[in-house]
């Protein structure tokens, strides 16, 4: 006889840290930025009729002391209900304003444009909605446009690109075809997109420009165009002499056509994607600092298009009508009393989220702002300090991560411009002697050494090394490497 496994039950304390309702809900308002906390709000508005737009209403006052009407100590079957006091005080029915404002009066916050890069691809699509293709053609180019880098080249070959139309979009088509549109797209503004190398992009801009000529044609465009299509290797090698050598070109002409090209776009998608941006992207701060001549720095939520919220008085009516009548209540009105209850719970932890969002919010922005002060005071970037997010955690008392999730998509608005906060996070580098010194401000100095520099004669990185050394930043050659490279600053032969 087989003899059946046997089975053991047993018993293991485990402690897991877990989040309330509430404090998740916290968390998620945390994260919103100033127009999406707007949206949220007025969309539990709409959920939640406990919930309602507007300011103290006094006539609540007095409600609290009719609160306990009706709740005797002999109405033993009430006792399920007694919690429902705890919203019937006037403490819980707050005046908390989401309104923070500080200024003067008469005075309103303004929205100011704030640029920043916006994806090309919807924009090379309603171009492509204007020309009159064959549905074949149209999926071609679509293909295409998704295919293109960020910088608006494509750099996969039109073989793989075959393949893969026929593998996941189950579209047949030949090179040629797709060559066709590909042409298509390189027609489309700004000149240089679709290129699939840079030399590509370089000629399709300078034949964009022959194209638009009239009636006096430019022979320095000629000029650019043979050096590109013949002289490209030397071009990038900056070997000027061969280049004059080969084409037989005079200096002036030669000099005038290399300044041209210079001025020719490399990545013509990211510069649409900045045009867009100048045009179509607006931000809203969510903080707005104002420094005055006398030191004094002001701080202040921008939240003028938020609602201030309270707790709705037609409930709180409905819940004292049900209290007063708590010894008679049928099972329908007990089921509504729960309800009533749920919502008014509801409204009143999304009160008190909203509340701590904003303490949460002012205390970070005024804790970057009294370790940023120099910056907030002058607006010079090279007076920013070290800073990272456990400084601020720290001076705060508040969690890392807590810091973290309000720097993220939060911008302020000072008398120097709009910021990211994140702007004001930034790596430190500790010298010989133990001083601190900013990334940011090491960077600048070095770029303006770069930009001082002749040209005919631009200075190596060991070079670099010994000017900041003198200067009193003290790095090493691979340190200034890496800092001219996060510049994107070339190295010295290609700066010449």
């Amino acid at each position: 006889m087989a003899q059946g496994s046997r089975q053991v039950q047993t018993q293991a304390q485990q402690q897991v840290q877990t989040l309330s309702p509430q404090q998740i809900l916290v968390v998620k308002l945390l994260e919103l930025p100033a127009v999406e906390l707007e949206d949220r709000i007025h969309a539990e508005l709409l959920e939640n009729p406990a919930l309602e737009e507007g300011k103290e209403d006094t006539a609540s006052d007095d409600f609290s002391e009719n609160s306990d009407t009706g709740g005797s100590a002999e109405d033993n079957g009430a006792n399920e209900y007694d919690s429902l006091s705890d919203y019937l005080s006037e403490d819980d029915i707050p005046d908390y304003k989401l309104q923070e404002n500080n200024r003067s009066k008469g005075e309103q916050a303004e929205e100011i444009p704030f640029s920043d890069a916006t994806s090309f691809y919807e924009t090379l699509k309603e171009q492509l909605s204007e020309r009159d293709l064959t549905e074949h053609q149209r999926e071609l180019a679509e293909y295409l446009i998704g295919s293109l880098d960020d910088d608006g080249l494509l750099r996969k070959s039109l073989d793989s690109i075959c393949d893969e139309l026929a593998i996941y979009a189950g579209i047949e088509c030949t090179q040629e075809e797709l060559e066709e549109a590909l042409k298509i797209i390189q027609d489309f503004d700004p000149a240089g997109l679709g290129a699939r190398n840079l030399q590509e992009c370089l000629l399709i801009q300078i034949h964009r420009k022959i194209e638009q000529q009239h009636f006096t044609p430019n022979p320095l465009l000629y000029i650019e165009e043979a050096i590109i299509s013949e002289c490209y290797e030397e071009f990038t090698r900056k070997h000027w002499d061969k280049i004059q050598q080969k084409l037989g070109l005079e200096e002036d002409a030669f000099e005038q056509a290399i300044k041209e090209i210079c001025k020719l776009n490399p990545r013509p998608g990211a510069s649409l994607g900045e045009a867009i941006g100048r045009n179509m992207q607006q931000i809203i701060p969510d903080f707005i600092v104002d420094t005055y001549d006398d030191g004094t720095i002001n701080l202040a939520l921008n939240n003028r298009n938020v609602p201030e919220l309270r707790m709705s008085r037609d409930f709180t009516e409905m819940v004292e009508e049900h209290t007063k009548n708590r010894a008679n209540q049928s099972k329908e009105s007990k089921e509504a009393m729960m309800f009533l209850k749920q919502k008014m719970d509801a409204a009143q932890g999304f009160i008190d989220a909203v509340k701590q969002r904003q303490n949460t919010l002012m205390t970070t922005m005024q804790a970057i702002i009294d370790l940023q002060r120099p910056f907030f005071l002058e607006g010079d970037e090279s007076l920013l300090r070290p800073m990272i997010l456990k400084d601020v955690a720290e001076r705060t008392g508040l969690d890392i991560s807590t810091i973290s999730r309000v720097s993220n998509s939060k911008y302020v608005q000072t008398n120097y411009g709009i910021y990211s906060l994140k702007f004001f996070f930034n790596d430190g580098y500790v010298t010989e002697d133990g001083e601190e010194m900013s990334v940011r401000e090491i960077r600048k100095i070095l770029k303006e050494c770069i930009d001082n520099e002749d040209k005919k004669k631009p200075y190596t990185d060991d070079e670099l090394t010994d000017i900041l050394k003198e200067k009193g930043y003290p790095i090493a050659r691979r340190t200034v490497a890496k800092y001219r490279q996060q510049l994107n600053i070339p190295v010295a032969r290609l700066r010449k």
